[in-house]
Order: structure tokens, then sequence, then C-alpha cells
């Protein structure tokens, strides 16, 4: 069985010769920066400095030699970069002042200030920190003042955003010369319907209370500029693509929804269905993907509705419901991807023992019926030990 049959029959909730596995497939499963070439040199890999792909959350491209060692089925295209095949000619050195080498796609986007702060496109990454932010993480919050931003500038601007005839050309050259590179499945990304919570998490719950229809409004405008988009991306990569990165929203907290379930479904699942009836329209066999953080096992059956074929990052250790609870609401119905393992207490702060010991209960009782993807819950961030991290997916073979 190669890799993309193995991920589309787990996908179609066949049985499979062992549980497809990922790392990278998209940008809130893959590896920090700060410790990819500690993982190349456990797995007895040659040195090679990172790729940064996501320089906001500093990840590295996992390359074909990693996914190989670490026997994983899934490759990412978007629209600047790939891990199906070798872009590493693309990238230019850059050290981050010091404090890790590097390779980015352009260097001068960074500028350093005296106190070792780096910044670019108004993030800020201080000494200390491994990752870029905003202040208030982008989401400052006035009680007095709601932010509702100009709906017909709104319009200017998604308009303005859309991809082009020329872009759609590029786009299905890379999605091809993915299909031919490897035997692995293919997910796009970067091209997702993100309503997001207007002006933040604390501004959008407000106005979904208190300015229902024009919160309505706003997201109207939204999946109609990126329907427009799938009716030109669909059906030019339609050959090349398994799995589309449809919807991404981050729609939970440690403990709970951050807005009730009934709002949830009110506010965005009606715009996620169409985007996923847009492109199952023009591909059937195409997988819709939707990200969403925390404690989401109250809307599970929400999601199902809103006609999403998986669902990640399958954060069961948030809201009180075990992975097995996630397993029985979505078996048959949804592919689970990602849940691998407590990534915020077993996998940074205990040893490989223990990581391989929970991660092979979690598979053992995931992978039945299929529908699973293995990975961890979210990224590996920049302290995961590399010998956990071959743990974790040692566990899954």
């Amino acid at each position: 069985m190669n890799r993309r049959q193995r991920v589309i029959d787990g996908l179609n909730f066949r049985e499979t010769d062992q549980v497809p596995k990922d790392l990278g497939g998209m940008r809130s499963t893959s590896i920090s920066c700060f410790n990819y070439r500690a993982l190349r040199k456990e797995l007895g890999l040659s040195d090679k400095l990172p790729l940064v792909y996501d320089e906001g959350q500093m990840l590295a491209i996992p390359e074909p030699d990693v996914l190989d060692a670490l026997d994983c089925d899934i490759a990412f295209v978007q629209s600047d970069t790939t891990n199906a095949y070798d872009v590493r000619h693309l990238y230019k050195p850059y050290d981050y002042n010091g404090r890790l080498e590097a390779m980015v796609l352009d260097p001068s986007v960074y500028s350093a200030d005296e106190n070792g702060t780096i910044s670019h496109h108004g993030m800020t990454m201080p000494k200390s920190a491994v990752v870029f932010n905003l202040p208030h993480a982008g989401q400052e919050f006035d009680m007095d003042n709601l932010y509702m931003p100009s709906l017909e500038e709104l319009k200017i601007q998604q308009k303005a955003n859309e991809i082009t005839d020329r872009q759609v050309e590029e786009l299905a050259i890379k999605c091809r010369m993915a299909r031919e590179a490897t035997d692995r499945a293919t997910f796009l990304g970067g091209y997702e319907f993100h309503p997001d919570f207007i002006g933040g998490v604390a501004n959008g719950s407000m106005l979904c209370l208190l300015e229902p229809d024009y919160v309505h409004e706003f997201y109207s405008i939204k999946i109609e500029s990126a329907l427009r988009n799938y009716e030109k991306i669909i059906p030019a990569v339609k050959d090349y693509i398994d799995i589309i990165l449809a919807g991404n929203n981050d729609m939970g907290t440690q403990n709970a929804t951050i807005v009730s379930p009934e709002l949830s479904n009110e506010f965005f699942m009606p715009y996620f269905k169409q985007a996923n009836d847009c492109i199952h329209s023009f591909a059937p066999e195409m997988k819709t993907f939707l990200h969403s953080c925390g404690a989401i096992y109250e809307i599970i059956d929400y999601i199902i509705d809103a006609k999403f074929d998986i669902l990640n990052p399958v954060q069961w250790t948030a809201g009180g419901h075990s992975y097995k609870e996630w397993k029985d609401k979505g078996r048959n119905r949804i592919t689970f991807w990602g849940g691998g393992v407590d990534a915020q207490h077993v996998l940074p702060l205990q040893g490989p023992e223990a990581v391989e010991k929970q991660a092979r209960e979690v598979v053992e009782y995931m992978k039945k019926d299929g529908g699973f993807i293995f990975c961890n819950i979210h990224n590996i961030t920049a302290e995961i030990k590399p010998e956990n991290i071959v743990a974790l997916y040692r566990a899954a073979k």
C-alpha cells in the first residue's frame, strides 16, 4: 500500500496496513525551527538549517528525509512553498540576530533592535521568545468601543485579495509537480475560509450577542469571496490534491467553546457548509479539513453537519472529554487528525517511555474503523526533546 492510498483509505473509514501519520501537513501539525536540527540529529540525518515557512509560529518545513525517517504519509503544498520536492534553493540564510541559523524566503523583512528583539510585519520576537507576536496578541479589547470595521471597506479588501487567473495557473503547476514528485497524499493550504472572531475573541464574542445582523453580513461578504476563489482553484487542482484546508477558526478555550454551542452553530457553520459544498461540488473525492483548537467536543455534531471530512487538532485534553469519547462521537462520520498524545503534560514534561506508552494507547483506540490520522495535538513546540518526538512516531507504527 503506498502512502497516498493509505491516507485515502483511512479518510474513507477503511482499514489500512498501519495508521497514517502526519508531520507538517499544515501549519498546526508542524515543528518549531528551534528543535528541527536536533530532531534531524536524533534521526541520524545530515545536518541542515531549518527552512522557515511560518514566520509567526517559527515553523520548519519537515523535509522528505525527515518524513521518511518518521514514516509520515502527507506532503503539503502552499502558494509559495512545499515539502513534496526540494525547494531549498528558494531560501536564503538568516541567523535571527545570532539566535538561530535558518533559511528564509526573504531576509529583508526582518530587523533587530539594540535589545535583541526581532521585528517583521509589525510582529516582534523578544530575545527570550521562540515565536513572533503582536501586542495583546493583536486583539486589544475596548468594552466601550466595540470594533466594527466598515462592511464596504471589507468588500473592497476581499475583492483585492482574491486569486488571479495567473496565480491559479501557477498554483496548479505547483500542485501537479507535487503529485508527480511523491507518493504521499497532498494537502493544499492557504486558501481556507477563516471567519475568525471579528476584532479578536472578546470583541467578536460580544458582537455575536449584540450585533448579530452585522456579524452575519460580515461573514457573508467573506464567504462570497472565498467561494469565488474556490470556483477557480478547485477545478484547476482537483487532479493533484487529496486534502484541502477549508476552514480555520479556533472555537474553544481550555474548558469550553468560546461562545455557546448554539451560537457557534448559528454564526460559523452555515458559512463553513457553503465552503465545503462548493469544494465538494467540483471535487467530490477531495477531503475538506477544519482546524479548530480547544474544547469543542460539544460542537462536533455541528461540524459534521457543516460537511467537513476532517477535524483537527483533536484537543481531547481540553474540556473534560477523553479521546475515547471524541472517537465514539465521530466514528465513521468524520476523520480525527491529531490528538496522538497529551501535548501539554506528557509530551513536554515526561520522558520517551511515557510518551510512547500513552501514544500507543491512543492509537489503539482511535484507529478502529479508520478515520484517524496520527500526529501531535498542534505543533511540536521548541521545548520538546527530540527523543520524545521519535518516541511519539515510533508508537504509531
